[in-house]
């Protein structure tokens, strides 16, 4: 039986190494007739007030890429999308996409950055716990600043203290273009105290215990630690005007929490203007894709420079995915002939192949079940047992799945969930305990980070990534059987900070991969048990079903020795 499978893998192998050989051959001719660059070249334009960001994105990503020729071109006279309505060319706006063009409905679009507009105060202000309390609602912020006669902190906060409200205002447009959406005014008043956006406005209202400052968040910001400068908090927003910050509303004490609820929809849509990338289809060329992925990583930080707002890490880290690998260009595609022989010979010859030695290996197999089954060495049962195969596994979208069979799912906080996987879980059958590190414990990846047990026989799981543990799922200490009930919900192990994550999750799995990479793992599987369990023997029942299916739970039944086998054979040899 195995000489009989080496000799297929061999045949297949042979035939994917002559059919690399000539796609190569093909591809070298093809480049030395066509000429092809040697460096990759884009056109980018750009709105007037994004010019100098877009340049400077330019700039600093060909240091680091010296092989990448990126063009900036200012847009100033059309529509952003009337200079990107041809496919290949990106571009880049703060302004919503114009719905009269004809491009609006099929143009791409993704967000890079932000634009938020924000209300501040002195974070010395004595009435600072009932601020924090109460918040400000859209119509007190209105009658304060069309009507300086209320402007007190007795009118804010209902009470009676009759200090009047420093307010600051600047007169930039936009600012106030998102203020008179929010409080429903025709115009703002100009008789606050008029200061410039950015460092004079922050330094008015550091000094001022009983200011309030309407800003950019852009201009609060301490780029040292991403955090709010000294002396200066977010004012909250009591949105429902019920006179308190509700649970929903209470994203203003610290700034990663305020960036995550902005990009939640938490915060009026009004205050934030957002930063767009734009082209006629989605990106697929590789020069275009790999600079747009650099602009939501590290070209973030050159947002703050220019008075925007970075975007927070999850939402970068997702719109990095969402860019897939590039395609060859379709010229190339059209150009690359295949004669209708060659197309049967490559695809309809392997297909035949491996029918054929399918059919033979189901004979084989046939014939070993009849001999077992005459010897009496297989039991008979008239009810058959579970099997499971690698469409039978679950693999929920929106996890990353390492080798070691672990998954892992960051969330909104930037902790990550991890557990083991569907597949395994069915491989050991049910889990008795797990033995888990301690919160607090650095980890790297790679190395040994939990066990799973069964009855004593023991399996040891590999970190997925590198981190440290911030909490333990104390649901396992008592309901371990939830690791097979729920291993993606509720059978979570660790919550984990990680260290080293966008590097690291380039090596794990995410959707059709996966399911992909299942199908090579029941083969490794299938051989596993076949080189540790004889098929002429009696063992091999509790293996493999009628048809060949491996039953559910298969580890169990198996002794310590096995389970070690498998930890060396299987678990290790893949991490």
């Amino acid at each position: 039986m195995k000489n009989t499978i080496f000799l297929l893998i061999s045949l297949l192998l042979f035939y994917f190494l002559l059919l690399s050989s000539v796609f190569n051959s093909k591809s070298r001719s093809f480049k030395s007739q066509n000429n092809l660059p040697s460096k990759s070249s884009i056109s980018v334009y750009s709105t007037p007030e994004l010019y100098e960001l877009t340049a400077r994105w330019a700039s600093e990503y060909s240091i680091f890429n010296p092989d990448a020729e990126i063009k900036v071109i200012k847009a100033t006279k059309l529509p952003i999308t009337q200079y990107v309505g041809k496919k290949g060319t990106l571009g880049f706006t703060s302004a919503e996409i114009d719905p009269s063009t004809d491009y609006n409905n099929s143009l791409w679009k993704e967000i890079v950055g932000r634009d938020i507009i924000v209300m501040v105060f002195n974070s010395e202000n004595p009435f600072i716990d009932k601020i924090c309390e109460q918040g400000i609602s859209p119509e007190e912020l209105a009658q304060i600043i069309n009507e300086p006669d209320a402007r007190n902190w007795g009118t804010l906060l209902e009470t009676r203290e009759n200090i009047p409200v420093s307010l600051y205002m600047t007169d930039d447009a936009s600012i106030n273009s998102g203020m008179e959406k929010l409080l429903n005014l025709n115009q703002i008043k100009t008789d606050g105290i008029r200061v410039e956006e950015g460092g004079k406005m922050i330094s008015s209202v550091q000094k001022d215990p009983y200011s309030i400052g309407i800003c950019k968040i852009s201009s609060i910001i301490d780029f040292n630690d991403q955090s709010i400068i000294n002396n200066v908090k977010l004012l909250p927003l009591d949105r429902n005007d019920n006179g308190k910050i509700d649970n929903m509303e209470d994203i203003f004490a610290d700034l990663n929490v305020f960036l995550r609820a902005v990009w939640a929809g938490k915060y009026p849509g009004v205050l934030v203007h957002d930063i767009y990338s734009v082209s006629l289809t989605k990106p697929t060329n590789k020069a275009e894709t790999a600079f747009l992925k650099w602009v939501l990583s590290d070209g973030q930080k050159f947002l703050n420079n220019y008075g925007y707002s970075n975007l927070v890490y999850i939402e970068r880290l997702a719109k990095v995915n969402l860019l897939e690998d590039y395609t060859i260009d379709t010229t190339v595609k059209n150009n690359y002939f295949v004669s209708k022989r060659s197309l049967f010979f490559f695809i309809f010859f392997p297909i035949i192949l491996v029918s054929f030695f399918i059919l033979v290996i189901m004979l084989i197999r046939g014939f070993q079940y009849l001999q077992i089954k005459k010897s009496g060495n297989l039991e008979r049962s008239s009810a058959r047992k579970f099997v499971f195969d690698e469409d039978f596994i679950k693999s929920p979208q929106g996890l990353y799945y390492d080798k070691t069979h672990t998954w892992a799912f960051m969330e909104e906080d930037g902790m990550v969930r991890i557990g083991i996987d569907d597949f395994l879980q069915h491989i050991t059958g049910p889990l008795t305990s797990v033995k888990m590190k301690p919160p607090g414990e650095r980890i790297k990846k790679g190395k040994q980070i939990f066990s799973i047990i069964q009855a004593g026989k023991q399996l040891d799981i590999y970190a997925p990534f590198s981190g440290t543990i911030k909490e333990q799922n104390k649901k396992l200490s008592t309901n371990t059987s939830i690791l097979n009930s729920s291993p993606y919900i509720e059978g979570w192990v660790y919550k984990i900070e990680p260290t080293n994550w966008l590097k690291e999750i380039q090596f794990l799995f995410m959707g059709n991969k996966y399911k992909e990479w299942l199908k090579t793992e029941y083969s490794r599987l299938r051989e596993f048990f076949t080189d540790c369990v004889k098929p002429e023997t009696a063992q091999y029942a509790q293996v493999l079903q009628d048809g060949g299916e491996i039953k559910d739970g298969i580890l169990v039944d198996f002794g310590p020795e096995v389970w070690e086998d498998f930890q060396t054979s299987f678990i290790d040899a893949s991490s």
